[in-house]
Formats: C-alpha cells, structure tokens, sequence
C-alpha cells in the first residue's frame, strides 16, 4: 500500500505542477521529513536557472557528505550515470573508499559488437541511431559505468562527430571502441591512439596532410585542445607540429574496397586495373613518402627532426599539460570552479606519474574537495547522464530508444558534439526548452513502463533526503508511485549531482 501524510487531505498533482516545480522552486535545499525521512530543517528554494548554477548565488546546499552512504551515493552520481538501487546497496556496503578502488581497478567491460558496423561502406552505411540506442544500451546495463563515464569525458575532450567523419565507414564506431579502451591508461598512449584514430584523421585532416602540404588542424587542437591549453605555444610551433605530424592516412578495410570496386564496375562497366587493397589494422597508416623529409624543424624552443611520436614527447614536457588536462577532470568530476592550490597540488602528482590517469582520477575521487560541501550538487547532469540515471533509477534497461531519440531537443546528440570543443558544460544545459524537454522525457520513461519501482524510498535513494521545500511539498502533495516517479525525476534536486 503507498505511503500517504494522515494529516491532511491532499489535491491531485498534475504536470504543470510538477514542471513548475522543478523550473521554478526546485534547486532550494532542505532536509525535511518526508515519509519517515528523520532530517528535518528547511531553508528558502532559490531558482534552478542558468546563472544560479554558474555563479553558485541561492545554493548554499547543506551538505549530508559527512555520511559515508551519501559519499558513497555522491561518487556513484559522478562516476557512474547515477545507479541501481543494487549498484548502491553493494556500493554502501563496501565503503567509500574500496568502492573508490574498485571503480578505478575494474577494467571496462567490453560491449557486445553492433551488427553491421565493420562492414560500413559506400554501400552500406552506419546507421547512426542504431549507433546511439547501442551506446545508450550499454551505458544502461554495462558492470563498469565508470568506464562509460570515462567513455564520455574522452568523446568530449577528443572530438569527432559523425557528420564530419561520415557513415560510409567503421570509424566513428571504431573511435568509439577505442575512446573506452582508454579508460584510464597513460595520457601518453592515448595521445598517440588519438592521432592515429581513423575517425580523427579525418575529422581534423591529417590524413590530408602532406609533408609538402601540411594541414594544420589537427596540430593546433593537439596543443590548444587536448593538452596545452590557448596561449602556450605559437604559430611556428603550429607549423612545425603540422609537418612533422604529416604522413598518415586512413586504413581501408575489405568492404570499403569492395564497395569502391562495385561503384567503379557500375560506373566504368569493369573494375580498376589497379584496385586499392585493404588493409589489415585499424588504425592510420603511415606512408613515408607522404610524410616530411626536410630540414629539421623548431618546435617548442627545440630544434629536432620531428616526427609524431617525438612530437608527442616534446608535448608532455611542458609544464601546462598537467595542470590543462587536471583542470578539465576537475570541471567534469568536481565543480565548475576551483582554486589554483587545487590544481596545482593535484598536477604536480599527476605529472610525477609519468601522466597516469589512474592516478589522478584517485587523487582526485579521494580529495578533500570531492567531498566538500561546496562540491554537493555542484554539477548539473548532462542530458545523456540525466536520462541514464532516470532509466537505472526506474530499474528500466529497455529505455535506450526513448534516449537516444529524447537528446537532441536537451542538447546533447551522441557522436554529434556542437563544435570541436565539444558539449558545453554544467551551466550550458539549463534553460527554460532544455528543462522542458527534460520535463516530457521524465514523464514519457515513466509512463512506458508496466511497474514501476516503489518510491517510498526514492527520496532517500536518489536525492540523500536533502530537499528543497517546494520538492518536499510536492512530493507529499502525491499519494501514488508513478507520479511521484515523475516529480522525483523532474525535480531540481535530480538535475544536480
């Protein structure tokens, strides 16, 4: 039987009350009781907008971080697209920290492959929301969220989208492979993996580039993008990363051949003399006599004869990279904002390992600004985080098709970022359409579901009984399970992580 407050007699609660609640009142805090809930002291519920996130003005959370459970549920939210009340009971059980170890140690489970995707060609295309669901799917079911948040971080920290990089081939489904793979190796390794990533050699033209006619793309981003930062090197040092990264190429695999064939008999009536020949690896090929073969170049104050690999070395001997790519992990899993200290103590070990970024997602998962109060629910979800937590919180693996189509209108398409600096974050997804859309996914996963969980215990589970009075309000304001799915998911409180 639900639960209901005996005290009063209750209205119903329709959509526009639950859509003004999570725009409107919904990202005040309170701990407050709330069927059973034992916490109880409210504060005033200020506005879930854009500059309120971004400025933290009005939410001054009060932080429950100093429970070990809520720990362990806010290192789930940040590493793991929210969880399974499973995933949280084996979590709480194990304690922050051999949760922290496990999450970090587990190699990522491997999806099962998509049907079709190797044997992409002009013939036979991708198709890129089969694509999507397929991902979606298995950050839902996957016994490794933490390496589908990883998964995420590199696609939007190493950009490629599929409009550019096209369908007619395997390659963005391949980036895909590979971006997981990475995990949480050493940021040199993915450095080379990157620059020799089919999808990538087409989406920043190096595999255009000529030793003779160098294009440029993808040494700038290499620099500014994926591991300097602007203002650290010149144009020179363009230049010369340009024409000594020259040389590769895009492999080919049997059906792209095949398919290149079948176009040139129905165009020619007869196939080419000479037909091109697939290739055995995955990755670019190198072709000497495309790549440079000049004098030596200057390229970060050292005069050398360059070529990708002591390009990538020079690289991650400057002193910005550490402190770059530690300021990027720090916005993704901690705050939007942090203190020069911070980044400074936290690069300084990451720089010592030789960059192993399993050493600096620890530090990082262990430090006392993880846990801080000013890092409670300092993040907002992205879209794609935010409706796999609602399909893990429903207990619902089959949401996949619903999410991969419901993206776009919040302003997140998966292998579709908006620019090569990939998706905006935090602030960046709030507004009054993108909450909307958030609004009708939330109600539409719970309406497709036959049963859904109990909620009695949601608040608990899902927002750490810390409430703002409008969602406490509501909440107590509906008397069944399925509509006070659809209010939990749609508060402010669920937004944040």
């Amino acid at each position: 039987m639900e639960k209901q407050l005996k005290t009063r007699t209750l209205p119903p609660v329709d959509r526009r009350a639950v859509l003004g609640a999570a725009i409107a009142g919904g990202a005040g805090v309170a701990a407050a009781r709330l069927f059973g809930l034992r916490r109880v002291v409210e504060v005033d519920a200020p506005q879930l907008t854009a500059e309120a996130v971004k400025t933290r003005s009005g939410l001054d959370w009060v932080s429950p971080l100093g429970d070990e459970a809520t720990r362990v549920a806010h290192l789930l939210r940040r590493t793991g697209f929210g969880y399974t009340p499973g995933e949280l009971e084996t979590a709480v059980a194990d304690g922050f920290q051999r949760t922290v170890d496990r999450l970090i140690e587990t190699p990522p489970a491997e999806p099962p492959e998509l049907a079709g995707a190797e044997d992409a060609s002009q013939m036979r295309s991708l198709r890129i929301n089969d694509m999507q669901q397929w991902w979606i799917d298995w950050a839902i079911r996957t016994p490794t969220p933490f390496a589908e948040v990883m998964t995420l971080f590199w696609h939007g920290h190493f950009t490629s989208d599929y409009r550019k990089v096209g369908t007619q081939s395997p390659y963005i489904y391949w980036q895909d492979r590979t971006w997981r793979r990475f995990f949480l190796r050493d940021l040199r390794s993915i450095l080379y993996d990157v620059t020799v990533d089919p999808a990538m050699l087409r989406y920043l033209d190096l595999s255009q580039s000529t030793g003779q006619n160098p294009n440029e793309n993808y040494a700038r981003e290499l620099m500014e993008l994926y591991t300097m930062g602007s203002g650290t090197f010149s144009e020179d040092d363009v230049k010369a990363a340009s024409r000594a990264l020259a040389g590769w190429r895009e492999p080919r695999t049997k059906a792209m051949v095949d398919a290149q064939i079948e176009d040139a008999i129905k165009r020619t009536g007869s196939a080419p003399k000479n037909p091109p020949i697939a290739d055995k690896q995955k990755v670019g090929v190198f072709e000497r006599g495309r790549a440079y073969n000049g004098p030596d170049l200057t390229f970060l104050g050292s005069r050398h004869k360059w070529d990708t690999n002591s390009v990538l070395d020079r690289i991650l001997e400057q002193g910005s990279v550490a402190p770059f790519i530690t300021q990027k992990v720090l916005t993704y899993f901690v705050a939007a904002e942090h203190d020069d200290a911070t980044v400074t103590r936290l690069a300084e070990r990451f720089r010592k390992s030789r960059y192993d970024m399993r050493t600096l997602m620890h530090d990082v998962l262990t430090s006392r600004e993880f846990a801080s109060p000013q890092a409670y629910r300092a993040l907002v979800r992205s879209p794609i985080d935010f409706m796999v937590a609602t399909a893990k919180a429903l207990e619902a693996p089959t949401l996949a098709k619903l999410v991969a189509g419901q993206g776009e209108p919040m302003g997140q398409v998966l292998f579709d970022p908006p620019s090569v600096g990939g998706w905006p974050t935090n602030a960046s997804w709030i507004s009054s359409s993108t909450m909307l859309a958030r609004i009708n996914f939330a109600t539409a996963a719970v309406a497709q579901q036959r049963k859904v969980p109990s909620a009695a215990d949601a608040h608990v589970q899902y927002l750490d009984s810390t409430l703002s009075p409008a969602t406490l309000s509501l909440l107590n304001a509906i008397p069944d399970d399925r509509r006070r799915w659809t209010a939990l998911l749609c508060c402010a409180e669920f937004q944040l992580k």
